[in-house]
């Protein structure tokens, strides 16, 4: 494959993480730099592609994440971490994030998700999504149907769901929009019913996947 006119960005705080992905996909074609900090001021009247961020820890990388989606808003960004749940994740592509992957990925599958990212897909760990597969109605549900879904979500339903995805419990919920902890209930049944999954989980990465995460969602404080 080459690469030679994709241009990446790796940005990390340890020299020996961020040289590490920059050999990686340097040996596989890409224009890469590696940087401590990216300010756009490389001398390149040009944007990169791509930016990976390889963080210590999720808030890091959501900070670092935020500020660069505002600043590039057509730049892809890819962030790397040790930590993934779904809490994380959310809170990740809330920020702007396109990829969210484990630092533990091999080479291979991390080029992959690059070019998918590249092509405009949202990526996320697969054991994330493996839940979803174990449900025979899930496999069942196309892109198609989750669309039709989201529609028949009510505005209410579609605020819960956000907060779903921002990992709040049903108390929090109710305090946040000033209803029941039972009518959150109710709707939280209802999420599930509309989206067929079985699990407050399950509707939180069908909403990540499916977009519903995005900057317009409040991170989880």
């Amino acid at each position: 494959m080459v690469n030679e006119d994709i241009r990446v960005v790796v940005i990390g705080r340890h020299e020996i993480a961020r040289e590490g992905l920059r050999r990686i996909l340097a040996d596989r074609g890409f224009d890469v730099e590696a940087t401590a900090s990216y300010d756009g001021a490389d001398g390149r009247s040009d944007p990169p592609n791509l930016i990976i961020i390889e963080a210590d820890t999720v808030d890091e990388g959501v900070d670092i994440c935020s500020l660069l989606r505002n600043a590039l808003p057509d730049v892809r960004l890819l962030m790397m971490t040790a930590v993934c749940d779904i809490q994380s994740m959310s809170r990740a592509f809330a920020a702007g994030v396109d990829g969210y992957m484990m630092t533990t990925i091999a080479c291979e599958p991390l080029v992959a998700a690059i070019s998918l990212i590249l092509a405009g897909e949202k990526i996320v760990p697969t054991h994330m999504v493996s839940a979803l597969l174990e449900s025979p109605m899930t496999l069942r549900s196309s892109p198609t149907n989750l669309a039709k879904a989201n529609v028949n979500l009510s505005g209410r339903e579609l605020e819960i769901l956000q907060r779903l995805v921002c990992g709040e419990a049903n108390k929090m919920i109710s305090r946040r929009l000033l209803i029941s902890e039972a009518t959150v209930k109710v709707h939280v049944k209802a999420i599930l019913r509309k989206l067929h999954v079985y699990n407050r989980t399950q509707a939180a990465i069908w909403a990540v996947t499916s977009g519903l995460s995005d900057t317009s969602l409040t991170p989880m404080q």
